[in-house]
C-alpha cells in the first residue's frame, strides 16, 4: 500500500494524485492509500479526508455506477464543474462572463434506461455497478423523478414477457405529460403473440406508448411533451433534455439571446425544444437531420396557438451546414449539436451576416473549439451560463452568447458579396 495526495478531480469526477493516478471517490485535498494498477489506485483507504466529503444522499451510491460525486459537497460539485468549463476556455485562451452554474434539483431527471434481465425467481432491474456489467438495483435512486422509479416494476415485467434467461433489456422509461413512454432494445424477435401480449400490457399498466426494438406496438395516447405553447409528440427514443429545470434554463439563456429578433434559425432543432417557445415572437427556421422529429416539430407547431410561422427544414449540418446565402436573412442562429460540436457549420456561420449566435452545449471542449473559431472570425464570446441538469454526474451543459463586433460583420459582408 502507498500513500498519495489528491490533488484535483478530473474529467470524469475521479480524484487525480501525481502521476497522474486516478482514484474513484476521492476528494481534493485527501491523502489516501491504495494499490496502483495502471494508472488506477485500488482498495482505497481514506487516510485524511476532506472537508468538503459528506455522506452520499443515495444508498445505492457505493454500487451503483449511474453517479460519480455524491460523496462530494454541492459547493464543491458546482465549482469543480465550472473549472471545467473555464479550463476548455482557457486551453483556447477564451475570455468570457462565466455565471454561476444552475443545478438540477434531486429526483428530477425524466428519463433513464434500466437493464433489466430475468432471474430464477421472475426479474430484476436497475443500472450497471460501477465500471462493471453487474445489475445493481436501485429502488431509492435519487436522481430520478418517482413517475420514472416507477418505471423499473415496468422493466422487470417487460423481461418476463419478452426477454431469454441469457439476455439483458434495455428500457428506456420517459415520463410525459399522457403516462409514460417506454422503449425496449434487446429483447425476443416480434412475432404475433408477443406483438398481442405486449399491446396488452401497455394498456393494463396505462402506458403511453409502447416501443420494442424500432416498431410501435401500442399507443394509448401520444406522448406529449411542452414545449412553451406547442403540445409535441416526439417519435421513440427522440432527443429530449434530461430535466424540466434544465430546459427551461437552457431556454432562458437562449431567449436572453435572441432578444427581438425577428427571424432565428434553430439549427440541429430535435423536435423543437426552442424552436417551438421562440417561434412565439419571431419567425423560425427549424433545421434537423431526422425527419421524423421534424414531422412531430411541424405537428405541434400546426396544433398550437398564437405561434409565428415555423419553416422545418431536413438536413444533415455536418455534410451540408447552412451557407451564407442562406442564412441572410436571419439574425439570430441557435446551435444545440451533439457532443463533437458544430465544426462545419460554425465555419459557415463565421462567414455569414448573423450577427448573434445562441450557442448551447453538452462538450465544453467542442463548444471551446468552435467559440475559438468564431472569436478568431469576428464574433465576441460575451458569457457563458454552466448548467447542471446532470446532477452528481461529470456531465455538464451550457447555453452561450456570442455577438458579431459592428466593424467585423460590415468587413465579411463585403468580402461575401464579392464573391458573388
Amino acid at each position: 500500500m502507498s500513500e498519495f495526495q489528491i490533488r484535483r478531480l478530473g474529467q470524469h469526477g475521479d480524484g487525480v494524485a501525481d502521476g497522474p493516478v486516478f482514484a474513484p471517490m476521492t476528494l481534493p485535498g485527501e491523502l489516501v492509500t491504495g494499490v496502483v494498477q495502471g494508472n488506477t489506485l485500488t482498495d482505497i483507504k481514506i487516510v485524511t479526508p476532506s472537508e468538503q466529503r459528506v455522506a452520499a444522499p443515495c444508498r445505492h451510491f457505493k454500487s451503483c455506477g449511474g453517479c460519480q460525486v455524491q460523496h462530494a459537497s454541492d459547493p464543491l460539485v458546482a465549482d469543480w464543474k465550472t473549472d471545467v468549463v473555464r479550463n476548455a476556455l482557457a486551453a483556447h485562451g477564451l475570455e468570457a462572463e462565466l455565471r454561476p452554474i444552475l443545478t438540477s434539483p434531486a429526483q428530477s431527471r425524466r428519463r433513464a434506461t434500466f437493464a433489466a434481465r430475468r432471474t430464477k425467481k421472475g426479474a430484476m432491474a436497475g443500472f450497471y455497478g460501477r465500471g462493471s456489467d453487474v445489475l445493481v438495483e436501485v429502488p431509492d435512486c435519487q436522481l430520478l423523478l418517482p413517475e420514472v422509479l416507477a418505471g423499473l416494476e415496468v422493466a422487470k415485467a417487460l423481461a418476463i414477457i419478452g426477454s431469454s434467461r441469457k439476455a439483458t433489456l434495455a428500457v428506456q422509461i420517459t415520463t410525459t405529460l399522457t403516462g409514460l413512454d417506454v422503449q425496449v432494445a434487446g429483447g425476443k424477435p416480434l412475432d404475433g403473440p408477443l406483438q398481442q401480449h405486449l399491446a396488452q400490457f401497455c394498456e393494463n399498466q396505462g402506458l403511453s406508448r409502447l416501443t420494442w426494438e424500432d416498431e410501435v406496438i401500442a399507443m394509448r395516447e401520444p406522448p406529449l411533451h411542452g414545449f412553451g405553447r406547442a403540445m409535441v409528440s416526439p417519435p421513440p427514443g427522440a432527443f429530449l433534455q434530461a430535466t424540466a429545470h434544465g430546459e427551461a434554463q437552457l431556454l432562458a439563456g437562449v431567449r436572453e439571446v435572441v432578444g427581438d429578433a425577428d427571424r432565428v434559425a434553430d439549427l440541429f432543432a430535435g423536435c423543437g425544444t426552442f424552436a417551438l417557445p421562440l417561434a412565439e415572437n419571431a419567425e423560425v427556421l427549424a433545421v434537423e437531420s431526422e425527419a421524423q422529429m421534424m414531422v412531430a416539430l411541424d405537428k405541434g407547431w400546426r396544433m398550437a396557438k398564437g405561434l409565428k410561422s415555423v419553416t422545418h427544414v431536413t438536413r444533415d449540418l455536418y455534410r451540408r451546414p447552412l451557407l451564407p446565402d442562406e442564412l441572410a436573412k436571419i439574425d439570430v442562429a441557435v446551435l444545440d449539436p451533439p457532443r463533437s460540436g458544430a465544426e462545419a457549420q460554425v465555419a459557415e456561420l463565421a462567414r455569414s451576416n448573423v450577427a448573434r449566435i445562441a450557442y448551447v452545449s453538452c462538450n465544453p471542449v467542442s463548444f471551446a473549439r468552435d467559440a475559438a473559431y468564431l472569436v478568431a472570425e469576428g464574433y465576441e464570446l460575451e458569457w457563458v451560463q454552466p448548467v447542471d441538469q446532470f446532477r452528481w454526474s461529470s456531465h455538464i451543459e451550457l447555453v452561450a452568447s456570442l455577438r458579431k463586433k459592428p466593424q467585423t460583420g460590415v468587413r465579411q459582408k463585403v468580402a461575401w458579396t464579392n464573391r458573388i
